[in-house]
């Protein structure tokens, strides 16, 4: 049996990568929680994430390049030299503009932020697996403990598996699978048995196999008490299984290179014209729409701000998964799902570990307390004391802080407050019973129901005579069980301009 130890110093290292990663994604959402004058400008001045970081560079040498230009073409150029350069740059700010930057441009980077946003919710996170296996996995022995934790063990070791793959960062922290069973995601044997089994391909599923042997174990032996629970257990694995295949498969399979390329010289190329279309030229050889010459482009500057930094939106976001301040916290999730905590090692001790049922060596239990294991080990069956709810005899009013208005009305439809015309009260209800009374009604919003006229309702029974609504306000059921139409006609009265009529019919 060999014991499984971790370091002091190692844990104090991935404490301090997890710690260092929690600072990368910027989060701006309390910010701009309420929107008030100004909001959105107050982010302008933030550097960390912004687009100055992601553009100045480029901008820098844009600038630099057009000065270049301007000064040579000012103070270097004979006058026929200037001739020539001055028809260029009217041919190149003419068919400049011919170039589709526009569409090409925001299709791509749309196609970018979709691919974005489809990585992010493919992230295998552990939260319904590890409830279905706190549910379903019973047993608060220690047999039983050992097995809901090396399920979810083996759930989140196939996730490092497949974030080692695409995330640099994660890369970074597990460089080999050395580390990885260093840091406790799985034992000396488990790592023998992924070394020692050859393939060509990626073996994040390897850890997931294990998972559902011992879904089927733990079934022989009872833990799992019907079917139907290993059923559901399976399906969830499944989910996470096909997450993790998901972010693997937007890993190999890109948008296409082409593409890419396409946008890339857009970009460049339109600008690479600006830098002579652009100049301003003599005023005094009066080219048509060069009658002024401040220097500056301002104008082209802010284009290719624009430009440049949409171009540079679709760069951040085409892969996730480096370490660009607005990327992935690979690290920070897998150390929400699964952790080695900072815990003495004195203050452990240590179980038999199994592998179908062959006892192989053993385990600290301080090991993996976060997230995952805290759902199917100490949190398992470990429930709070039944006590009746606070209002569970009357009604309380709910409580506010001074900060939030309590009276506000509730949302109770569009059509709320719609009134019945021909009625002297705004608020008569209406009887719904089959055999009783029924109120014709015509319903207008209520912001115009003081500024028109009453009007008359008729009510006219198919099987009966009309009658007037003012007078007579329902229509009874006739007899036997035949069903009686009735029809309501509103009428304006004479003296009006428009006659309006409004059909509704209802059945009793």
């Amino acid at each position: 049996m060999v014991h499984l130890s971790v370091e002091r110093q190692q844990v104090s290292t991935e404490t301090m990568t997890a710690t260092e990663a929690l600072s990368m994604t910027v989060s701006y959402t309390l910010e701009v929680a309420n929107a008030r004058f100004g909001g959105f400008s107050k982010l302008l001045f933030r550097w960390k994430g912004s687009i100055y970081k992601l553009l100045y560079k480029e901008f820098f040498v844009f600038c630099l390049l057009y000065a270049v230009i301007s000064v040579v073409y000012r103070c270097y150029l004979d006058d026929d030299q200037q001739k020539l350069f001055e028809k260029t740059a009217l041919y190149c700010e003419r068919f400049a503009n011919f170039i589709p930057m526009s569409f090409v441009l925001g299709f791509y980077v749309t196609q970018a932020f979709n691919r974005w946003w489809g990585q992010y919710t493919s992230f295998p996170l552990p939260d319904n697996l590890m409830m279905v296996v706190s549910g379903n996995v019973h047993g608060q022995d220690e047999r039983g403990r050992l097995l809901r934790r090396t399920m979810m063990r083996y759930a989140n070791l196939s996730s490092v598996l497949i974030l080692r793959s695409i995330s640099t960062r994660v890369r970074q922290r597990f460089p080999t699978l050395e580390h990885v069973m260093k840091a406790g995601f799985m034992t000396e044997d488990e790592q023998k048995l992924l070394d020692h089994l050859h393939s060509d391909f990626n073996k994040y599923w390897m850890p997931l196999t294990w998972f559902s042997n011992l879904a089927s174990l733990a079934r022989k032996e009872g833990r799992i008490e019907n079917d139907i629970a290993l059923r559901l257990l399976m399906d969830e694995l499944n989910n996470y299984r096909a997450k993790c295949s998901m972010l693997f498969h937007y890993d190999w399979i890109s948008i296409p290179l082409v593409y890419t390329q396409v946008v890339t010289v857009a970009v460049y190329s339109y600008f690479a014209f600006c830098l002579i279309g652009r100049q301003f030229l003599n005023p005094n050889k009066k080219y048509s729409g060069h009658t002024l010459d401040i220097y500056v482009p301002v104008f082209t500057l802010l284009q290719f701000f624009f430009y440049a930094g949409w171009l540079k939106v679709g760069e951040l976001i085409i892969n996730p998964f480096g370490e660009d301040d607005d990327d992935f916290e690979t690290n920070q999730l897998i150390d929400r799902n699964i952790q080695v905590p900072t815990v003495p090692q004195q203050n452990s001790y240590a179980i038999n570990t199994t592998r179908l049922g062959k006892k192989k060596q053993l385990l600290p239990l301080h090991l993996f307390l976060k997230v995952s294991m805290l759902a199917v080990d100490d949190m398992h069956q470990n429930l709070p004391l039944l006590e009746k709810d606070k209002y569970w005899v009357e009604k309380f009013p709910f409580p506010y802080t001074a900060a939030d208005d309590p009276h506000k009305q509730a949302f109770m439809g569009s059509t709320y407050d719609m009134r019945l015309i021909g009625e002297d009260s705004s608020d008569t209800p209406m009887t719904s019973s089959t055999v009783g009374k029924y109120m014709p009604v015509h319903v207008w919003p209520s912001s115009k129901l003081k500024a028109k006229k009453r009007n008359s309702v008729k009510l006219m029974c198919l099987s009966g005579e009309e009658t007037n609504a003012e007078n007579t306000a329902h229509c009874k059921k006739p007899a036997g069980d035949q069903e009686c139409d009735v029809q309501y006609v509103q009428e304006t009265h004479a003296g009006e301009d428009d006659t309006q009529m409004d059909t509704n019919k209802a059945t009793f």
